[in-house]
């Protein structure tokens, strides 16, 4: 195993991820020592937002309020910046906008020095890592203490911050403690966290005392009253902000909003999305400078109140005018996505992020801040899951930045990988793959063929490929119509179509096929759709063209199906979100779109919906015996989670009489291609692991439960390393159903 050291020691040297080799080396660094650390502390700041969420009412209110807010800001920034400046300045503040981080960085020094600065205290600010902040007024002698807890354990490691929130998230507590005994002459056992943070106060109480000048980030900042928010868990902002006589805060200029009345809202998100908490410890809002006598003991001030507030843009107006990434801008960075991410909980900031901004949201404005799209690299790391968005406060599609610049790598690399075509085009391969079905499943499996395909398109060895239908759901339908009618019933005489998707047609049709037996049984009229390329494949590698060419084309097959009164069923997740979401910006039809967003369904949350308005009576039709199990173990698709209806087997198993466990894993890893990819193979299986634990653990108390997958990808993860059979929920009611 690496040391870790040779990671984190060097921040810089390796933050650069713009190659695919320095991100490889990444994310194995931190599978090798960061995963157990990230894992306990991510999802425990994620299982506390679930609750805290739960427990506002509004919810869904305050995010669509919060978005709006974002969104007006965004549009006029111009007018904010002269107004917060004006209403600074009339209280003797002074402001200064800094179109680079060089001049930022240039402004505060210029202010150091002037105060003979010898000592700076600092609180969090994720913006002052951005301009490299530190290190410029280190250069000039002036020692500058991190006052967060945590961004001061990454002072004394020297390490690069892997979390918004939670700078230290990747480490574990003994890990601090060996470092603060390393570093520090202490004969302290430091074994709690505690006796940690009694230590790391003890030691920055005297930097407080003594500090010439306290920088802060902030929050936000209230253009018609010049107020700034700041919300912290630990007390150290209103030390920063109140001990020393000069006050500097930094903020990105996308900080500002029209007035401290609109704090209320993102007051009750951040801490919710964040921590979990109801409210964030110490909430502070500020109108510098502050008529407050000067408290710390340094015997160089003279007394007087000295506030600058530095408006930094360094890529926001230039990212505001680019239509397709100004979205990040909206971002209140309170972690909820790095938090519900597997592949965040898995390697952190430190493979998952660039030279500052890490997980999903990084991508975006790494690009912004820099000017560089190559290290903005680490956007493939975003499997598009899309489990993000209902968690984000804001509603920022962030599966959708990151496609973008997968997007644009592409275009800048010259064209499409090998790797990306061949997972890009999966309706061609699967197409020619089923021509001859038994010939193409025995070459793939020879070991000769696995290593010529890890080496020419990437597909990872290691993990078994899934096998093409002897008979695709095209035939299998044709074949099954020939013998079984559609029974037009009194009560569903219009009837609904399957929509023959590429994975279920040349890799699943048995899903497809329990499908339609299933709605025969029932006396529900369902044919099959013809066969057309969706581009779910295409959108997932970056392909956004060529996936916006399949979206409109079917879109317009689409909307003839429901125009003609018919309802369309679709039995893989990944698709139906696609309709359901990801065709509003691909097809760029309002209209068109709200027709398949309300028409389209996952099977079983049709028959919910026909169960749950009393069109549907399955009462004497089910053998809940007839497997000799009345427990089910559930784990729902990601983006069936994001478009509503990840609770609908759940919800309608339970009616039928069912014991339903769920899965508590955000996600199963595979994530379509991401899962065969030689370079994130190993972050899929471990992710992965966390789901199969659960299902032994649950198998250990119960042999007898049934387990129940509704993706595909989600089943394949689970049959590479368990015996039992792996069902989607309608091929187990096809099983149950009399």
């Amino acid at each position: 195993m690496e040391n870790i050291n040779d990671y984190i020691l060097h921040p810089r040297q390796v933050a650069d991820k713009s190659s695919k080799e320095t991100l490889q080396k990444a994310i194995k660094l931190a599978l090798d020592v960061e995963t157990d650390a990230l894992r306990l502390n991510t999802q425990t700041f994620n299982t506390n937002r679930y609750r805290a969420v739960k427990r506002l009412d509004d919810y869904e209110e305050l995010k669509n309020r919060a978005r709006l807010i974002k969104e007006k800001s965004i549009k006029n920034l111009i007018p904010l910046i002269s107004k917060v400046t004006k209403a600074i300045e009339a209280r003797g503040g002074k402001v200064f906008y800094a179109k680079t981080k060089e001049d930022a960085t240039a402004y505060i020094k210029k202010i150091c020095l002037s105060r003979e600065a010898k000592l700076v205290v600092k609180s969090k600010s994720i913006t002052s890592e951005e301009i490299g902040l530190n290190s410029d007024l280190e250069k000039a002698g002036i020692e500058v203490a991190e006052t967060d807890l945590a961004e001061f354990i990454l002072q004394v490691s020297k390490e690069q911050p892997s979390h918004n929130v939670a700078p230290a998230i990747h480490r574990s507590r003994e890990s601090i403690s060996e470092l603060f005994k390393r570093n520090f002459k202490t004969e302290k056992k430091l074994d709690t966290g505690e006796e940690l943070t009694e230590f790391a106060r003890d030691i920055l109480r005297q930097k407080f005392l003594k500090a010439d000048i306290g920088i802060s980030g902030a929050n936000f900042v209230a253009a018609k009253e010049g107020s700034i928010l700041l919300v912290e868990s630990e007390g150290n902002i209103r030390l920063t902000t109140q001990l020393p006589a000069v006050h500097i805060a930094i903020a990105g200029i996308e900080k500002i909003i029209p007035s401290k009345k609109d704090f209320g809202v993102f007051i009750e998100l951040l801490a919710a999305s964040g921590t979990g908490q109801p409210l964030t410890s110490y909430t502070n809002i500020i109108e510098p400078p502050l008529d407050l006598p000067v408290l710390n003991l340094n015997g160089r001030n003279d007394g007087k109140r000295e506030f600058h507030l530095v408006l930094i843009d360094n890529g926001r107006m230039q990212m505001r005018d680019d239509e397709e990434l100004k979205e990040a801008l909206y971002c209140i960075r309170c972690s909820a996505c790095m938090n519900s991410c597997s592949n965040f909980q898995t390697v952190g900031g430190h493979a998952f992020g660039g030279e500052c901004y890490t997980g999903g949201i990084g991508g975006a404005w790494t690009v912004a801040t820099t000017g560089s799209l190559e290290k903005a690299r680490f956007a493939e790391l975003c499997t598009g899951c899309s489990r993000c968005i209902p968690n984000c406060p804001v509603l920022i599609d962030i599966p959708r930045l990151n496609t973008t610049i997968k997007n644009r790598l592409i275009k800048a690399d010259g064209g499409a990988s090998l790797q990306k075509l061949f997972f890009g085009n999966f309706s061609k391969l699967g197409k020619y793959s089923s021509i001859v079905p038994t010939l193409t499943n025995f070459i793939v499996s020879l070991s000769i063929s696995k290593l010529l395909m890890e080496k020419i398109v990437g597909l990872d060895k290691r993990r078994p490929i899934p096998r093409f239908a002897n008979k695709t759901l095209k035939r299998q339908y044709k074949l099954y119509r020939k013998s079984n009618s559609i029974q037009i019933s009194d009560v569903f005489k219009k009837g609904l179509v399957l929509f023959a998707d590429v994975f279920t047609n040349y890799n699943n049709p048995q899903v497809g096929m329990a499908t339609v037996r299933v709605f025969d049984k029932l006396g529900i009229p369902i044919k099959l759709s013809k066969i057309i390329e969706d581009g779910r494949a295409a959108q997932s590698q970056g392909l956004i063209e060529s996936a916006r060419q399949s979206a409109i084309k079917l879109a317009g097959y689409l909307e003839e199906i429901i125009d003609s009164g018919k309802e369309i069923i679709v039995a893989e997740p990944s698709v139906l979100a696609l309709f359901r979401y990801d065709y509003k910006k691909l097809i760029n039809n309002d209209y068109l779109f709200s027709k398949l967003e309300k028409h389209t369904y996952d099977p079983i949350e049709y028959l919910n919906k026909l169960l749950n308005h009393s069109e549907l009576d399955l009462t004497g039709k089910i053998e809940i015996k007839k497997l000799n199990s009345d427990k089910i173990f559930y784990h729902a698709h990601c983006q069936l989670k994001t478009i509503g209806a990840g609770n609908t087997a759940l919800e309608f198993f339970n009616k039928l009489g069912f014991i339903v466990e769920i899965s508590n894993v955000e996600c199963c890893g595979m994530a379509g291609s991401f899962g065969y990819k030689k370079g994130y193979y190993d972050i899929s299986k471990n992710i992965g692991n966390e789901l199969i634990k659960q299902i032994k653990k649950v198998a250990t108390r119960d042999s007898k439960k049934v387990i129940l997958a509704s993706g595909t990808s989600c089943r394949e993860q689970l049959r590479d390393e368990l015996e039992e059979t792996i069902y989607h929920p309608i091929e187990y009611l096809e099983k149950i159903l009399k």
